[in-house]
């Protein structure tokens, strides 16, 4: 099987709103019973690797539960039933290799195979992090389904953000805390308007992305020297909030959902 990659170090697109690089982004995450800082990786390593297109079969019975078992609304994240899905995917263990292989030649080998996988559907996504309750983790997402003009974008990775169009095969490592969306390309934000649920249900599937997630240890060696973590980066004497959650520039701030722009706590609804 061939296995195409691409740059993790991209060049932003010129469609989408550049925001506020000197912004800082800190992670107070669960370590056991211990409530550790870390600084959230603006390293996104992404790629495109050769998988078959899901069977008709399985396309069928996705589209089924989207339109009739789901409440799958524009801009949600919803899990989808793996083990059944198995049973009428005979590619899967094809896809699942092309993912170990494609993260072993990032540095991380064996990663995936000592971790849980799940099959994960999205109507576009809007702007957010999942620091509150994944903060001690990385994602790896293999998309499985074709390009139907979605990107996902970064707006406070690297240097001014990284956006990355959506097709079969793209491979994604990124730090669960660093803010993201599954946006139009030709949009500079999250639009409900987007990602209307279509009329007819066999058109379900329309504007959404399937894919395959693992949760990566984040303190693991490996994603510490692929991601460049750096931990207990606030003063033990500091006055450190007592929960999980991102802080940007060291205060408490909530991101906009359609913007991806930080809030104060006080400016937030």
């Amino acid at each position: 099987m061939s296995l195409l990659l691409a740059s993790s170090a991209l060049t932003p697109s010129q469609n989408y709103q550049v925001h506020d690089t000197s912004t800082t982004l800190t992670s107070l995450f669960w370590h056991d019973d211990t409530l550790r800082s870390r600084r959230v990786s603006g390293v996104v390593l992404s790629g495109v690797v050769d998988v078959p297109a899901p069977p008709e079969r399985l396309v069928a019975d996705w589209t089924r539960d989207i339109a009739s078992h789901m409440a799958l609304a524009a801009g949600d994240v919803e899990p989808m039933p793996l083990a059944r899905a198995r049973m009428r995917w005979p590619d899967y263990s094809q896809c699942v290799q092309a993912a170990y292989d494609w993260t072993a030649s990032q540095g991380l080998p064996g990663l995936l195979s000592a971790s849980d996988v799940a099959l994960m559907a999205c109507r576009g996504a809007r702007y957010h992090h999942d620091g509150e309750q994944y903060g001690g983790f990385v994602f790896c997402n293999l998309f499985l389904s074709d390009d139907c003009g979605l990107d996902v974008h970064f707006p406070y990775a690297g240097n001014g953000g990284y956006r990355i169009p959506l097709t079969r095969g793209t491979m994604l490592v990124f730090d669960t805390c660093q803010p993201h969306a599954v946006i139009r390309r030709d949009h500079d934000g999250f639009d409900e308007a987007d990602f209307a649920n279509p009329a007819n249900p066999l058109n379900a599937l329309d504007d959404v992305q399937m894919f395959l997630t693992w949760e990566l240890a984040v303190d693991d060696s490996r994603v510490v020297q692929a991601l460049g973590m750096a931990f207990d980066v606030l003063p033990s004497n500091s006055a450190m909030p007592q929960d999980a959650q991102v802080l940007a520039n060291g205060a408490a701030a909530v991101l906009c959902a359609n913007s991806g722009r930080w809030l104060p706590v006080s400016d937030a609804v």
